[in-house]
């Protein structure tokens, strides 16, 4: 399917079935706003890189409107629905000061691989253990998918974007469990180093070496 939605390019990555919140103060995307949510219809938020809009995007709905300040600014809470990707930027609508876009939806293949997600998963409690975060994904395991961790293994922008082109999931969670496995014994070993820096100055009970052994 091809067609033409409102945009508010950020420089973020959203994907599909993320909930997403949003503080609205440019009068543009107040405008924007206001117009989807009278109309109930959904608006894209492709990904800003480089100082550039890029070409992939995500589809999200305004689940709700949770506040409107005096000056008009608000805070909106979103969902997203679906990747797409830009076919043309349409940068100027008639009547209104937001850009839009001719889209189309590349076919994404989001079922479950519960063998990948399962090796996945330790890795990714690992990683929160060795920075002390705590995380709860508000799902069970077996309904976890690639979407849903995404955020949370220490991809920067980029990497989260190149993520997001991937139509597969087993793709997608292939392309999590090498950065992990890339990122895992360099956090590791700066937890070491961190370590060892504390214990200088302190006193140490350490064993000397016996040279009649």
């Amino acid at each position: 399917m091809i067609n033409f939605i409102p945009i508010f390019p950020l420089g973020i990555v959203v994907f599909p079935d993320e909930v997403l919140n949003l503080h609205i103060f440019e009068p543009r995307y107040k405008q924007l706003v206001n117009d989807c949510y009278a109309e109930t219809k959904p608006f894209g938020i492709p990904t800003v890189l480089e100082n550039g809009v890029n070409e992939l995007g995500t589809l999200v709905n305004i689940i709700e409107i949770v506040e409107v300040y005096e000056d008009g600014k608000m805070d909106i809470r979103t969902k997203g629905i679906q990747v797409f990707k830009t076919l043309e930027l349409v940068k100027s609508i008639p009547d209104k000061l937001y850009s839009g876009a001719i889209v189309q939806y590349p076919t994404n293949i989001v079922s479950r691989n519960a063998m990948l997600m399962s090796t996945i998963l330790p890795m990714v409690r690992e990683l929160h253990k060795l920075l002390n975060v705590e995380k709860d994904f508000k799902k069970p395991d077996e309904e976890l998918v690639s979407y849903d961790i995404a955020h949370h293994v220490g991809l920067p922008v980029n990497e989260e974007y190149e993520l997001n082109s991937l139509l597969y999931e087993v793709q997608r969670l292939e392309y999590i469990r090498r950065h992990l496995q890339k990122i895992l014994p360099i956090i590791a070993d700066a937890e070491k180093l961190k370590h060892r820096i504390q214990l200088n100055g302190h006193f140490r009970e350490l064993k000397g070496f016996n040279f009649d052994i």
